[in-house]
């Protein structure tokens, strides 16, 4: 799309002189006139506006994509690289000849301890409905009956087009029976001696229940960035103040001020409690979430037309503190508890009417089968309207999905003209239809919101038809700077170059006006969507976003490097999809874990050098000549004594913990079986084994020696390093990967904005498994998607 790629948004911190963006480049791209025809296409739908929102799924902080399946009866024989985080570290000293392995990993050559395997496949491994387990005593599989819970999907996509259910306002169901939505448990108040402190009174305020849980809300974030942030403690005690009005303390306290309340005792009391759970056994943790998926099982799945689908987000959230997003003004707010009163529940007319696990009645039962939401409530904070929809892979939420990409992908027959009349209409007389075209001009090259009018008590965001002459600067010859707040009070800003004409219509905007009058005074989002849906029935601003966003990222991925590794392929993926998402100003804060992150990820890549090193130490031992060889000469980089030191002190100490929790689990199953546990000697055997290895390492320092597990030939031991070499290239890669994205949110567009079967035919077409991509959640949000080939194209 023509300015696509010069999109240079920029958090606050990032903003330079000139307000570029480094590695960003201008230049337009045209509209493809053709592509590939896919599957037939589902008939079109409007998108009801409670449905189509930007925050469907929530979003990880670094967006790891989930591990790949394990297919059922197959067990992994090497690790994958992306999970080889396991050094070379000392291997206890034989007691009996172990059942030799059919394939070891680079690295594995040397004798030192390594960590037996867990004996039951990991959890997110694990193919639903069926659990492959491996006895650790006997090493013997055995399979798990199939759950009888396991479900059969629903190929709605395969169906005839009349059977699609499409969201244009008619019927969407015949038959709807669900359990409603699970309350939060009611307060429970704390120990009589856990108070809050006032005026420096050694005496505890005694708080009435009421007033005591709203304080507990702010007790448990005095060591947080909100707590210092004014906005965030304004609003939170103007709030606690009515409480206190309403429950006064029973003490007869009169708390006026905010600088002379203590909460402290109160977080000490709840850093206490998650200790105890951080503490708790394995066997107590999971009868504590046994005992909650019980509660929940009935409200996962309802009945829809006699077919069993799960529900999305069915629990009601807690009362607690708005945090919001940016610099939003009700941060600090309080969420009022949601009780069933304020609900609103959908459900057959002849379903059986859910019973609140709570006290109370529901607000109101409805039978509306031509919406898709099971419930609804209003919360207090902003007045957001709160929906319950079935989950994100449900047959009604993937056809909503795919009718919006199939509207984003049709707006290509469309845009050309689009295109050639707004740029005609810029010069027009007609000061309405010359500002339409301007912000016709920006939200097609800039991917910007429509943007809708705000209250005064609102968070102060705008969009292309709200913005004011304050947001929009011009820089002769033809830049024009804008700097607002955008979507959750994020910061949008952007130094464009523009044409003659917008640059001249800007300038004539702003004439006559002061800083808070709107540039754009004749346009609001109602007329400029009208004047879409001219071109093309449902064309709104939004799907204009969808379709450049989708686009660009179409044309990034078309020039992924053919033959490069699969490393070099994923980094490329997400620079596409960064992109696409400086592009939408999916701008984030860095994490706050990001340097604590990127210190582990440089400990473990020093790590891969310590295991070569030693590899190559012993390649030495029985080779001398393989000295002269130009990859193996050079001594690896960063490892000098100290670090060495450091490493294998820190893989001693990780472990001599790893024996005392395995013998701990150990004594635990036993005691399960109702046998004896293991006496402490055995672990302190264990723990005299390990020191004995390391014992052994600090020996070995400085030595160019390394002992091997068993005499091994040259040829394996330099495939064990070409193999390291693989490793560490691939890792530095993702490390590059992770600092680059480090202030741009990859989910939001990968969720909302980006068809996903661009990426599911550019995983088919590298040989990129979609595991790498796709979360397991993502994947199942998009069955439909992932049955394209590997030439479709957006």
């Amino acid at each position: 799309m023509p300015g696509a790629r010069q999109a240079t948004t920029v958090p606050t911190a990032a903003v330079n002189g000139n307000g570029k963006l480094k590695g960003t480049s201008g230049g337009g791209s045209s509209v493809a006139s053709s592509s590939k025809p896919s599957k037939p296409r589902a008939p079109k739908r409007k998108v009801k506006k409670e449905e189509d929102s930007d925050e469907d799924l929530p979003e990880s902080e670094d967006d790891k994509p989930a591990p790949t399946p394990v297919p059922p009866k197959k067990k992994r024989k090497v690790k994958d690289e992306s999970d080889a985080d396991e050094p070379v570290t000392p291997v206890k000293r034989k007691r009996a000849a172990p059942k030799k392995a059919k394939k070891e990993e680079a690295g594995s050559e040397l004798e030192t301890p390594q960590a037996k395997k867990r004996g039951k496949v990991k959890k997110e491994e694990q193919v639903e409905g069926e659990v492959e387990v491996e006895d650790t005593k006997k090493g013997k599989g055995k399979k798990k009956a199939k759950d009888e819970e396991s479900e059969v999907v629903y190929r709605w996509w395969e169906q005839d087009a009349e059977q699609t259910v499409v969201n244009d306002g008619i019927q969407k169901w015949t038959t709807l029976e669900h359990d409603g939505v699970i309350f939060p448990p009611p307060y429970q108040p704390l120990p009589p001696h856990v108070k809050m402190k006032y005026n420096g009174k050694s005496v505890h305020v005694d708080l009435s229940p009421a007033a005591e849980e709203v304080a507990g809300f702010y007790a448990a974030m005095i060591e947080t960035e909100h707590a210092k942030d004014p906005t965030f403690n304004k609003n939170f005690f103007d709030d606690w103040a009515v409480v206190l009005k309403r429950h006064p303390p029973r003490d007869g306290t009169r708390i006026i001020d905010f600088n002379k309340c203590d909460f402290r005792p109160m977080f000490e009391h709840f850093e206490e409690e998650k200790a105890k759970k951080k503490a708790m056994t394995t066997a107590e943790k999971k009868e504590v979430k046994r005992l909650k998926d019980e509660a929940e099982l009935k409200y996962v799945t309802c009945m829809l037309d006699g077919r069993k689908e799960k529900v999305g987000n069915f629990r009601v959230e807690p009362p607690g503190l708005f945090r919001g997003r940016g610099e939003h003004p009700k941060k600090g707010a309080l969420k009022m508890r949601v009780r069933p009163e304020d609900i609103t529940i959908n459900i057959g007319a002849n379903a059986p009417i859910p019973v609140p696990n709570v006290p109370g009645k529901w607000k109101e039962i409805i039978h509306d089968n031509t919406v898709t939401w099971l419930a609804t409530w209003t919360e207090n904070v902003n007045g957001n309207h709160k929906y319950v929809f079935l989950a994100a892979g449900s047959s009604l939420k993937g056809q909503s999905d795919m009718s919006k990409f199939e509207k984003a992908r049709d707006l290509k027959k469309h845009v050309d003209r689009i295109r050639a009349d707004y740029e005609d209409e810029l010069s027009r007389k007609e000061m309405q239809v010359r500002m339409r075209a301007t912000a016709m001009y920006f939200i097609d090259r800039l991917a910007l919101r429509a943007g809708n009018e705000k209250g005064d008590d609102e968070a102060d965001t705008v969009g292309c038809c709200s913005l004011r002459c304050e947001h929009v600067t011009l820089e002769p010859p033809n830049f024009v700077i804008f700097d607002f707040l955008g979507k959750d009070s994020i910061r949008y800003y952007n130094r464009v170059t523009v044409s003659e004409r917008v640059f001249k219509n800007i300038k004539i905007f702003k004439r006559d006006k002061q800083d808070g009058d709107d540039l754009f005074d004749r346009v609001n989002p109602g007329i400029l969507n009208k004047h879409l849906q001219s071109y093309m029935k449902g064309l709104s601003a939004k799907v204009f976003r969808t379709y450049n966003a989708s686009w660009t990222f179409q044309q990034q991925l078309d020039n992924t490097p053919e033959n490069g590794t699969l490393q070099e392929k994923l980094n490329h993926y997400n620079h596409s999809n960064r992109m696409v998402a400086i592009l939408c100003n999916h701008q984030r804060a860095v994490p706050k874990t990001h340097d604590q992150s990127m210190a582990k990820m440089a400990d473990k890549l020093r790590g891969f050098k310590y295991d070569r090193m030693k590899l190559r130490h012993a390649l030495f031992a029985v080779d001398p000549k393989a000295k002269k060889k130009k990859n193996l000469a050079d001594d690896e980089s960063d490892l000098d004594d100290d670090v060495i030191a450091s490493h294998e002190d820190a893989l001693k100490a990780r472990e001599l913990e790893r024996a005392e929790k395995k013998f701990q689990k150990e004594n635990e199953k036993l005691e399960e079986d109702g046998k004896a546990p293991q006496t402490d000697d055995v672990l302190q055997g264990r723990l005299r084994d390990v020191e004995a290895d390391f014992a052994r390492l600090k020996k070995e320092r400085g030595t160019g020696k390394a002992e091997l597990k068993r005499d091994k030939p040259a040829e394996k031991l330099e495939e064990a390093i070409d193999k390291l070499d693989d490793k560490i290239k691939a890792f530095k890669l993702q490390m590059a990967d992770r600092e680059a994205g480090k202030e741009v949110a990859l989910g939001t567009s990968k969720i909302n904005y980006l068809d996903p079967r661009i990426t599911a035919a550019w995983c088919k077409k590298h040989s990129v498994p979609i595991e790498k991509i796709f979360s397991k959640t993502l994947i199942n949000k998009f069955p439909w998607a992932l049955e394209v080939d590997s030439e479709w194209k957006f």
